[in-house]
């Protein structure tokens, strides 16, 4: 019985160690994968914020806005007499249109260093009163004079005027929109070589192809050119108006699928 238990003890001291060697190679490598476990967040957090300050990156324009209101007075602008019209003034920063018999409008005086195409225009636009539009638009296409309209005809239609003789409410660009008083809305027109585009809050609401189309305005906005913002008896506030020259790659962007 001696003998067996020496046998037995013996055993025991042999395979000890060894059990005790797999139980710290065990723990070693779940300390390892838990570290390499609280590793990965970090690692996926870094390339979540890579990708997003490279899709940042590329959002931001090539080429600089330059403002075209100060928010402070009417330098730059002038006044056109259509007759009729109300009063302009800036208020709170903001350039007020107040609402006058039928158009009431300011126009940019300085546009020596305006370019004719491959451009865009940002502005926000407020209806403060009335039911008409809010922000007649009128700017250069290369040669020519356009103009786009914002809740016109009775408070909700928009549209590009003129595209063939035919004007914002007879065109292919006529859509409707709800607008409601005393609340901005953001307007961003493109013109290319190629089309005439316009954003409203981002969503785009004209997408005009130029070839072999005839673009003009309406006589009424005139005084505009060639570039100038209206209201139609309606009273408009209007802020943050801004231009930027499109770089070759976005002016592609917009050119015909061969």
């Amino acid at each position: 019985m001696n003998i067996l238990n020496h046998f037995r003890n013996s055993f025991l001291q042999i395979r000890l160690p060894n059990t005790s060697l797999l139980l710290v190679i065990t723990l070693s490598l779940m300390t390892a994968s838990s570290a390499s476990a609280e590793d990965q967040p970090e690692k996926n957090g870094t390339k979540k914020a890579e990708a997003g300050a490279n899709t940042k990156a590329e959002k931001q324009p090539k080429t600089k806005w330059i403002s075209l209101f100060n928010g402070k007075n009417l330098d730059g602008w002038k006044v056109p007499q259509f007759g009729g019209e109300g009063e302009v003034h800036v208020e709170k920063g903001n350039l007020i249109l107040e609402m006058g018999v039928d158009l009431t409008g300011a126009t940019l005086v300085d546009t020596k260093d305006f370019p004719l195409t491959n451009y865009e225009v940002e502005l926000e636009a407020m209806r403060v009163d009335g039911t008409d539009f809010f922000c007649g638009l009128t700017f250069p296409v290369k040669k020519d004079p356009c103009s786009f309209i914002l809740g016109g005809w009775g408070g909700s239609l928009c549209g590009i005027s003129s595209i063939d003789g035919d004007d914002a409410s007879q065109n292919s660009t006529t859509t409707f929109q709800t607008f409601k008083k005393n609340q901005w809305y953001k307007i961003r027109l493109q013109v290319t070589d190629h089309k005439i585009q316009v954003w409203l809050d981002g969503k785009q609401i004209v997408d005009q192809n130029l070839k072999d189309r005839k673009i003009s305005i309406r006589h009424e906005v005139e005084l505009s050119r060639p570039f100038g913002i209206t209201s139609f008896c309606t009273t408009a506030a209007l802020k943050n108006i801004r231009m930027r020259k499109l770089d070759p790659a976005e002016v592609a962007k917009t050119a015909p699928q061969k």
